[in-house]
């Protein structure tokens, strides 16, 4: 097992939104903006960005992993750019003040009729109904997700009403 393999979650948590160098098994190398990284493989995850905005995304197999080492730390507007690469399409078209607006109005709406709502995640961005369904940026039916799909149909069929009263 490697170094890079024995560190910590909060270990590779350092590296996230930074440029590195990785030095990986049979001398190849990689660079590129670090996503994540995988808690149980160790395996990074790189973007790096291509000419005409095009980027391309690596995975570099944590057994594999030598050496990692910082080239540069991300900017504010480096790590927004990184952590809207695999959002959807639809979430990127909105700004985070309409995103916040879209968040509030509808959680107003859903304790208005007496739905149990909280906010979750890191930034609060996550709405969580009854503990047992999430709704996630842009807040329409097709973000929601449930293990049941009973209570899943019948929030998605209330959050399209809610939509279709508001246009």
């Amino acid at each position: 097992m490697s170094n890079w393999q024995r560190k910590s979650s909060l270990d590779w948590e350092k590296y996230v939104n930074k440029m590195v160098k990785v030095s990986a098994a049979e001398k190849h190398e990689y660079e590129g903006w670090v996503l994540t990284v995988d808690p149980v493989s160790a395996s990074i995850v790189l973007a790096a960005f291509l000419e005409n905005k095009k980027m391309s995304i690596s995975v570099v197999m944590g057994h594999a992993v030598q050496e990692v080492q910082i080239l540069n730390d991300g900017d504010e507007e480096t790590k927004q750019w990184l952590s809207c690469i695999f959002a959807p399409e639809e979430s990127k078209a909105h700004n985070s003040e309409e995103l916040e607006k879209r968040k509030n109005n509808l959680k107003t709406w859903l304790e208005t009729n007496h739905i149990p709502v909280t906010e979750e995640g890191e930034l609060g961005r996550t709405l969580c109904v009854a503990g047992v369904l999430t709704i996630d940026p842009p807040y329409g039916p097709e973000e929601c997700s449930s293990s049941n799909e009973i209570i899943l149909s019948r929030v998605q069929g209330l959050i399209q009403g809610y939509i279709e009263k508001q246009q």
